[in-house]
């Protein structure tokens, strides 16, 4: 059977492929049959639309017979099922039911959650949920308040950069940030807010345990293989295992909160749906 599957798939697809060059190659060009497996048929119009504005020629066919292989793969497994599978095997339909009535549900309580739910989370709500939910925000990694510089090592503002990132003048980190705009590759101070350490490290390639490792009064250096050098000044730091700042926690409690609403809505419809048939005398219990 394994062998017969793969020998139908090879030769479908090896047909497919030399057989319709041609056709493949005027996809865009005209709104033909370009693919025929049994009675199924793969017309250019449904190939061309997944295809982006502006991919050139030869990116177009390489996409073109990706999908027609695709296609045709899926098809040359279909009738090997319909052929090999039992009767029993073959029947989907309880399946299918269950599937339909779960995709109906899903659609409809997302509707009305749409037309219902609360977005709005003031901050003294956030700021209720924090105190009141505090021990479930500990920190599983380390986070900072850092600015992050990647400049050309050899650059000649590389050091007055550094130097005044590092400062708490107002005046040095606007001077850092206007001499960083001409001549650094990358220059951000994360708003001034919190930002974990794994995001860190991702601006130098490394891991966080290693960029702990590199800290040096309060900076973060390390060059990399393209000649450029990448520097974190860490302004402030909280370390794993102690509860997280509230402003760090913002946009995940507002997220906790709406799901909160989310769910409650879900299950006071529920209940209004029970009490509603009941009422009706749709639903009962014996």
């Amino acid at each position: 059977m394994r062998g017969t599957v793969r020998c139908i798939l090879v030769l479908g697809i090896a047909l497919l492929t030399f057989s319709s060059c041609r056709a493949i190659s005027s996809l865009l060009y005209d709104d033909e049959v370009v693919a025929e497996v049994g009675r199924h048929y793969l017309y250019r119009s449904e190939v061309a639309s997944l295809i982006p504005d502006g991919t050139s020629e030869e990116d177009s066919l390489r996409l073109a017979l990706q999908y027609v292989n695709s296609w045709a793969t899926d098809l040359i497994f279909l009738d090997v099922a319909e052929a090999q599978l039992t009767k029993d095997e073959l029947d989907v339909s309880e399946e299918l039911e269950e599937y339909r009535r779960s995709l109906l549900k899903y659609r409809y309580e997302q509707r009305y959650i749409n037309e219902r739910l609360d977005t709005m989370v003031a901050d003294s709500q956030i700021d209720d949920y924090y105190l009141e939910h505090v021990e479930n925000f500990v920190l599983e990694v380390p986070v900072v308040k850092a600015r992050f510089l990647r400049i050309s090592a050899d650059s000649p503002n590389l050091g007055v950069i550094r130097k005044k990132m590092s400062s708490s003048l107002i005046e040095d980190l606007e001077a850092a940030d206007s001499l960083s705009y001409f001549s650094a590759v990358k220059y951000t101070d994360y708003n001034g807010g919190w930002t974990d350490m794994v995001s860190l490290s991702r601006e130098f390639g490394t891991d966080y345990a290693e960029l702990l490792s590199l800290m040096r009064n309060g900076f973060i250096e390390k060059e990399d293989e393209y000649g450029k050098m990448n520097v974190a000044y860490i302004a402030d730091f909280i370390p794993a295992g102690e509860i997280a700042p509230l402003e760090y926690c913002r946009p995940r409690i507002r997220n906790i909160i709406i799901s909160v609403r989310k769910q409650k809505l879900i299950s006071d419809l529920e209940q209004d749906l029970l009490a509603d048939a009941r009422d009706k005398g749709k639903y009962k219990v014996f």
